[in-house]
């Protein structure tokens, strides 16, 4: 066993084994006992779960622990990162989504998929491809010791050009009028996953420091949070795949023809990025973020967006359920990935 694989945790070293687990008690729990996800299905508003936000904010809060906020402004002098981060999500993904899409649910599955439902479950493809990460991406960056403040500064660019950008692209490529963004469920989600717990972070961070001194909250507070995101990513599994047990078991074929079409436009958004990243030789800690924010969702926004234009029963909706299922397992897969091919990345720019 090498001195890396000593420093792991023990959920770090078997996650796989850990995400599996998650995902079949989730089954099991949202078919045994189906009063638990229609008890959590009740905490929710504006089509945000408030017991994930919670574990999200469980997750997410070491990576905002650790931004120092004076170097945001240095963040934004290196524009690099930042150009793949934008031209890869708004550019690129939108349409390869489409593509591949197209090819997979019109063409190749044209046999088994009647064609006005291919066309629903293209449109819900789409949503998805047009609605970047924002809040999870903290997680998939700490996972892959990414720079904090360079993460933050990805994100909240992203957040102001999905304002703009969002129902243009939708419109463009689906050929649908009269979208309007549900502004209640992307103000929401900003202000729990991004906003909540960066000011309470913040506030920590300057409390401990001005109390114990930098080397007590480097040295030791840091390190009390070091199985936090971990544990809440696993519980987050548990409770996604508690609320979709019985669609994965009503719908077994259906489910994995449409993960097939999302996990092969996630890994390729993703090496596109990385590739480009490499080429333009980045530091590790800016060129793994900048390429898992592209290959992840904003899901909330996709999944509440195909409610409103096609119904909770559409193919559309459906399709932004099962990015939701195979998000976390694909970014795991993601993030072992950019961590194995750490060392030909520079360590600084």
């Amino acid at each position: 066993m090498n001195k890396e694989t000593e420093k792991m945790s023990f959920f770090d070293r078997y996650l796989s084994i850990w995400v599996a687990i998650c995902i079949v008690v989730g089954i099991a729990i949202g078919k045994l006992l189906p009063i638990v996800p229609e008890t959590l299905g009740q905490l929710e508003y504006a089509n945000v779960s408030i017991p994930i936000a919670v574990l999200i904010w469980i997750m997410i809060f070491p990576m905002m622990l650790k931004i120092d906020f004076k170097s945001v402004v240095d963040a934004v002098k290196m524009p690099k990162g930042l150009t793949i981060t934008l031209v890869v999500n708004w550019l690129i993904k939108p349409f390869t989504m489409f593509g591949i899409a197209w090819l997979f649910f019109m063409v190749i599955y044209s046999l088994w998929i009647p064609e006005d439902l291919a066309k629903e479950y293209l449109a819900g493809a789409v949503l998805l491809g047009a609605a970047p990460c924002t809040a999870i991406v903290f997680v998939w960056s700490h996972l892959t010791k990414g720079n904090p403040a360079y993460t933050l500064v990805q994100v909240a660019i992203n957040d102001l050009i999905i304002i703009v950008a969002f129902i243009p692209i939708v419109t463009l490529l689906l050929g649908v009028s009269g979208i309007v963004i549900p502004w209640n469920t992307l103000i929401m989600s900003v202000l729990l996953f991004v906003v909540i717990p960066l000011v309470l972070a913040y506030i920590t961070r300057n409390w401990v420091i001005r109390k114990k001194g930098i080397a007590y909250f480097t040295d030791v507070f840091i390190k009390k949070f070091s199985a936090t995101t971990i544990s809440g990513l696993l519980l987050t599994l548990v409770i996604i795949f508690t609320f979709q047990g019985d669609v994965i078991l009503q719908n077994p074929l259906y489910i994995l023809l449409i993960a097939v079409p999302l996990i092969i436009q996630t890994f390729f958004i993703f090496f596109v990025a990385y590739r480009w990243a490499k080429a333009w030789k980045l530091p590790h800690d800016i060129a793994a973020p900048a390429s898992l924010i592209g290959a992840s969702n904003f899901f909330e926004l996709s999944v509440a967006v195909a409610i409103v234009l096609f119904g909770l029963q559409s193919g559309a909706t459906l399709v932004t359920v099962v990015g939701v299922l195979v998000e976390v397992p694909v970014m795991l897969a993601l993030v072992k990935i950019a961590n194995k091919t750490k060392h030909q990345f520079p360590s600084k720019q």
